[in-house]
């Protein structure tokens, strides 16, 4: 078997080591004489497995102790909508920062069930910068304001939260665990998990005691909600009104454990940071690249570029995949180029790709 440098946009890499303790536990997982996808979820071993995600994921990130994890399906697209669902009074005034594709779908869900207004966008500049904090001027009214951390189509991250007293809901699926966070700062984090959590199937919830609180008062305003979309009865279940993606939390918890195991979310983002920069320093060096965000909006999760001469693109995309640099074409709405720079990646990766573009460009420059 020969692995590839895999620097999909997600589902992304996994760390090689937590892939073989997966390979074990499909098979047989622990002493239960059958694998982790065939035990039931209301069995002790699983119950197990569902608490220590949860530690893990209170310690990983500083989860405050009376916030509520929850681990919910249907990604981060299931969230824009039950967020506002949940959390917004039918004539609630609710802000968002628009920067970029996913950050636009949240507003549009948003709008369907409140006063949603788009009260900052890059839009103009194909979504190339996100806002300084002090930029963001919300709406007197705002019941909150929603941003997104990470932008994985347009390569942009937002370095701090908005300089805002209004209550913060942040969509944080592809930069999420990259790097310390203040969970207390936001009543509301959503991240899918297959960016730096683990598999796709599984969405990690973070809610504060205020937002447990609000859909109370929001159900009785709506007339109730759908029992599969209410985060009270997700909560009051422990994640397990319905059967959950077992195999994914089971994933997600190793994940968190192999962060830790690396130092923690601060030897994280000092190891992530370090390979972003020297990528972008590569991309800087000369005119033959053209990268896409502002450099001061730059991601460290998913670098976007172009190539001076766009007809060469195709032939980098091919050329790099037989170098076993794979998934480095664009999102399939913008084109062009995106290496995303996971957690889970090895930092040999980075430094493969960065070697390949100057071979590349003494061939094509």
């Amino acid at each position: 078997m020969s692995r590839a440098y895999n620097f999909s946009a997600g589902p992304g890499t996994l760390p090689e080591s937590v892939l073989v303790e997966l390979q074990a536990a499909l098979l047989e997982f622990s002493t239960c004489r059958a694998g982790i996808m065939e035990i039931s979820h209301r069995s002790q071993p699983f119950e197990d497995v569902l608490q220590s995600a949860k530690a893990r994921m209170r310690r990983v990130l500083g989860v405050p102790d009376d916030y509520a994890i929850l681990f919910l399906q249907g990604g981060a697209s299931l969230q824009f909508y039950q967020v506002p669902l949940n959390l917004a009074l039918p004539t609630d005034a609710t802000d968002y920062i628009d920067t970029g594709t996913w950050a636009s779908k949240a507003y549009a869900e948003a709008k369907t069930v409140s006063d949603a207004k788009v009260i900052w966008s890059s839009k103009a500049t194909t979504y190339d910068r996100v806002p300084a904090p002090m930029d963001v001027k919300p709406r007197e009214a705002a019941a909150f304001v929603h941003y997104t951390t990470n932008n994985t189509i347009y390569g942009t991250q937002c370095a701090a939260p908005p300089a805002t007293d209004k209550r913060l809901f942040a969509d944080m699926s592809s930069d999420i665990a990259s790097r310390p966070i203040d969970v207390a700062r936001h009543d509301v984090i959503y991240a899918g998990a297959q960016k730096n959590l683990g598999p796709s199937g599984v969405t990690a919830v973070l809610l504060s005691p205020w937002a447990l609180a609000r859909v109370a008062e929001v159900k009785a305003a709506r007339g109730g909600l759908p029992s599969m979309l209410d985060y009270t009865v997700a909560a009051a279940n422990d994640s397990m009104y319905n059967t959950p993606n077992t195999f994914g939390i089971f994933a997600l918890e190793r994940v968190l454990a192999w962060v830790e195991g690396q130092g923690g979310l601060p030897a994280v983002a000092q190891r992530i940071s370090g390979r972003a920069a020297r990528l972008y320093a590569a991309l800087d060096a000369s005119d033959f690249w053209k990268p896409h965000a502002q450099p001061d909006s730059r991601s460290s999760m998913n670098v976007t570029f172009r190539l001076k001469n766009g007809d060469l693109e195709g032939a980098f995309i091919k050329e790099a995949h037989a170098a076993g640099l794979m998934e480095l074409k664009g999102h399939r709405s913008v084109g062009g180029m995106r290496a995303s720079l996971y957690n889970a990646l090895p930092d040999e990766a980075v430094d493969a790709l960065i070697a390949f573009m100057g071979e590349f460009e003494r061939r094509n420059g």
